[in-house]
């Protein structure tokens, strides 16, 4: 593996990492910085001139990355609002997730701001992600399922920092619930993705040709997915009940 660290106008220092197993340029964002992955036979000034063209969207994830404060009437994922609530120095220091409320208490000589209320926000926040995986995107994945003939054991939400999801070999779907935040066209994706991995392990001939004849444009939406780092990114914007659910 060969890294190389390089300062590029209006973006900042991105890393550059050469690995053998890697077949094509990939970018991605975490909590380090930009990152850009390339085969070893790739030129730096190559991967330099593609991380150029990426500028504009660079610019836009790193400004909502760097703001990651949680504060109050943020939407979390498509159906919860974020509450901070001051309470009492006798009452217990709880969280709640409702069915559209996300409370978060806090006492009144703590600033929600702090490392130790934002903690409590952000576990909360996970709890609501998990709760809407659950409950909107299970039912959905079933529904696809049978409608395009694929079977599977089992489904569950979790965290994951690389993966919007994952299939193994005993057909068990694991849901990224961090895919809350992505737009009803990128969930989809992601949920035919993993369910064309109950047929087929690998990406394929086999794979796209039997997952793009149960999502068409699915090549399409694969390239904006690769280039989304799961995070916790709360929405000023409408939920999903205002976003017709997509289906």
């Amino acid at each position: 593996m060969s890294v190389k660290h390089v300062d590029i106008p209006n973006i900042g220092m991105v890393t550059f990492v050469k690995l053998a197993r890697s077949r094509s340029i990939r970018l991605s964002i975490t909590q380090r910085g930009v990152r850009v992955s390339m085969p070893r036979w790739t030129t730096y000034a190559a991967g330099i001139n593609f991380i150029s063209q990426q500028t504009d969207w660079i610019q836009q994830q790193l400004t909502e990355r760097g703001s990651l404060q949680l504060h109050n009437g943020q939407k979390i994922g498509k159906l919860h609002t974020l509450q901070f609530e001051v309470i009492g120095n006798e009452q217990a220091l709880t969280s709640r997730v409702t069915s559209t409320k996300l409370l978060v208490r806090h006492y009144a000589s703590e600033d929600t701001g702090s490392i130790t209320v934002q903690s409590r926000a952000r576990t909360a926040a996970i709890r609501a992600l998990r709760k809407e995986t659950l409950q909107l995107l299970k039912p959905r994945l079933a529904i696809i399922a049978e409608t395009n003939g694929f079977t599977y054991a089992s489904v569950q939400a979790k965290e994951m920092k690389r993966r919007w999801g994952s299939c193994d070999s005993q057909k068990n779907i694991t849901l990224n619930l961090y895919l809350m935040q992505l737009d009803w066209t990128e969930i989809e994706y992601v949920l035919c993705h993993e369910l064309t991995h109950t047929e087929h392990m690998n990406h394929g001939e086999m794979f796209w040709r039997r997952l793009t004849a149960a999502l068409p444009d699915a090549r399409k939406i694969a390239k904006k997915v690769r280039h989304t780092q799961p995070a916790l990114i709360p929405s000023e914007s409408a939920t999903a009940l205002d976003d017709d659910m997509a289906y």
